[in-house]
């Protein structure tokens, strides 16, 4: 991971730099993939300030601290961005582990619909029989047997108000 420390309006010293370095790496820990964080470090009047943003795959951690000593502004700043890293991981778990106890549904298993199957006998007619079945019925689907080969025939109704055929195979 980069960390990147920049000074503004007072001068850059090594220790400072080193100290958010460390802190920042030490962070580094809770989180996975982090690519870049960027410390900046500023002093108005009395007023010192930490601004430390951490970037990770898809997501940025934003902490601010002002207070009168520029290393525990570092330190607070710090113990922001790993609480929002802690509570991003443990939340980022348990949406994994939230099906944990439910089965896991094979990829050649059979689509599940809310339509419950209810026992029924599938009529022979004719492709003519249908269509006049469907629109008597008002029907916007209808599976039936063509009476000459025995094959299973499903009908729809498509958007324009014709009918189209589909033929599964293998049934």
């Amino acid at each position: 991971m980069r960390v990147a420390v920049t000074f503004r309006h007072m001068e850059a010293t090594d220790a400072l730099r080193t100290y958010a370095e460390e802190k920042v790496l030490h962070a580094e820990r809770l989180i996975r993939n982090a690519i870049d964080a960027h410390v900046v470090l500023s002093v108005t009047k009395r007023r010192h300030c930490a601004e430390i943003t951490l970037l990770a795959d898809h997501d940025t951690f934003i902490a601010k601290e002002e207070t009168e000593d520029l290393y525990s502004a570092i330190d607070l700043a710090i113990a922001k961005v790993e609480s929002q890293l802690r509570k991003h991981t443990t939340k980022r778990s348990s949406r994994k582990h939230d099906h944990a106890g439910e089965p896991v549904p094979e990829r050649d298993a059979p689509v599940r619909t809310w339509i419950e199957p209810t026992p029924t006998t599938v009529e022979l007619l004719s492709i003519r029989e249908a269509v006049e079945v469907a629109e008597r019925q008002r029907e916007d689907a209808l599976i039936f047997r063509d009476p000459g080969s025995g094959a299973l025939l499903f009908m729809y109704r498509k958007k324009d108000g014709s009918f189209a055929l589909l033929e599964p195979e293998g049934i």
